[in-house]
């Protein structure tokens, strides 16, 4: 098996169940072999994202506000988008094992469990979407991960600082924001549903972000770095200072951040 053209056709694919056959595939047969790269393998660049297929591309400041939970539509604009980050980390999970071959196996199973998780809560969104009357694709969307994933194509040490430690740990501080917004509508069996589904994913990201800051870490140790690049690699995508005001410290330590890191990234106080 070819895990690097598996993992190739794997992210080019808009069919959510072509990617989960084939992740398991892959996670697989790294639990059973010593993967080696060979030495003509280079990862492709990926011209465009595998959902440009279904979604209508916009930039972030032309998306509506999302705001009116009280209608079908509106509550539907909110599990859409949750849907587009999820199907996203998808391909950023299966981009981290595809696009930097040298890392040790743990790493790629790390992912690839990762990959698994992303298309769960895909798929569990996608359930949601369609018991509105909606389909993933019928609300514009942005391809700002997808723009992350090329930036960092270059160096796996930014692509952990910047994708788990600084995107998905941001999903960690505004997951409970959106569940206390939708929480006086609990009653409607849809949003039960989703606050069920995003106490899951939640719980499951803080592995996720736990996953990368252990990487991170790793790859500090390995080049001789000090832990503190973070917020050098920070500032130099133009990310440093752009964190939202909800620091969700509990699960940022629980993930792994420092206090320091923590209150350096606007927490008042971490104990």
């Amino acid at each position: 098996m070819n895990i690097y053209k598996t993992l190739e056709t794997a992210i080019i694919s808009d069919d959510i169940d072509i990617k989960e056959k084939l992740t398991v595939q892959c996670l697989e047969y790294c639990n059973q072999n010593q993967i080696s790269c060979a030495d003509d393998f280079s990862p492709i660049v990926f011209e465009n994202p595998s959902y440009a297929s279904k979604c209508h591309i916009v930039n972030p400041r032309e998306l509506p506000a999302r705001k009116d939970f009280d209608t079908v539509e509106g509550l539907a604009t909110l599990v859409h988008a949750i849907a587009h980050i999820e199907y996203s980390a998808v391909d950023l999970a299966l981009d981290a094992v595809y696009r930097f071959p040298e890392m040790p196996l743990e790493y790629k199973v790390d992912w690839l469990v990762v990959a698994q998780d992303e298309i769960r809560h895909y798929n569990m969104l996608d359930e949601l979407l369609k018991s509105l009357g909606y389909a993933y694709g019928d609300f514009p969307v942005h391809c700002g991960l997808f723009d992350a994933a090329e930036h960092t194509a270059d160096s796996v040490l930014d692509r952990m600082a910047i994708i788990p430690r600084y995107y998905e740990a941001s999903g960690l501080d505004v997951n409970p924001q959106i569940i206390k917004k939708i929480d006086n509508k609990r009653k409607n069996p849809i949003v039960k549903k989703l606050i069920d589904a995003l106490n899951i994913i939640y719980d499951e990201e803080i592995d996720h972000v736990h996953k990368g800051d252990r990487w991170f870490k790793y790859l500090c140790q390995k080049e001789g770095l000090e832990e503190g690049v973070y917020f050098e690699i920070l500032e130099r995508y133009k990310l440093l200072g752009k964190h939202r005001p909800h620091i969700n410290v509990n699960a940022r330590k629980e993930a792994g951040f420092s206090c320091d890191e923590i209150k350096k990234l606007g927490a008042k106080e971490c104990s």
